[in-house]
């Protein structure tokens, strides 16, 4: 269901330059972009802790009856977010290779949770634990108000959440001798 990174060059506007916050390191320029909430920069595996992208390889319906693949739309918007906005990340907790990180962006004189933006638009989802809970409460909310106002990949009636899918593949995988 992976289909190979895609490469993003994010070009950075000619100005003053400003240093993230003590704890926080910038999304450089030039990133590998694995998924709508991964990439790997410099050989270090980054995720957007408690977020869930649209897994790549499963499709949605679009208006015009096309089928698209929602983990690329995913893949797309959060793309647009690095290039529009130069996010600004802190760890929150390393996982085997992988560091969970949250990020904030700002839009104009708004500073906003990544993670959070992405779900509220529709184009991700609230990550989900083993036992059903989201990893962070806020993004459940956020998502609940998304699927509400149909914003982003809601708008189409065949969009399956990704946790169900893992769910299914995962008890698949547990029912195998």
């Amino acid at each position: 269901m992976r289909a190979a990174p895609i490469l993003l060059a994010v070009t950075l506007a000619a100005g003053p330059a400003s240093a993230a916050p003590p704890g926080y390191f910038e999304l450089h320029p030039g990133v590998t972009l694995e998924s709508g909430d991964s990439w790997v920069e410099a050989g270090r595996q980054y995720h957007l802790y408690g977020v869930q992208a649209c897994l790549r390889g499963t499709f949605y319906t679009d208006r015009d009856g096309r089928r698209a693949d929602c983990g690329e739309a995913s893949l797309a918007v959060f793309g647009a977010y690095i290039a529009d906005t130069r996010p600004e990340c802190a760890t929150v907790v390393k996982v085997g290779e992988t560091l969970h990180v949250a990020c904030f962006v700002r839009i104009g004189r708004d500073r906003l949770d990544l993670g959070n933006l992405m779900i509220a638009t529709g184009f991700a989802f609230a990550a989900l634990r083993a036992d059903g809970l989201p990893y962070h409460a806020g993004y459940a909310v956020a998502e609940q108000a998304a699927r509400d106002k149909h914003a982003g990949l809601w708008q189409f009636k065949d969009v399956q959440h990704p946790a169900i899918l893992l769910g299914q593949a995962a008890s698949g995988m547990a029912s195998q001798p």
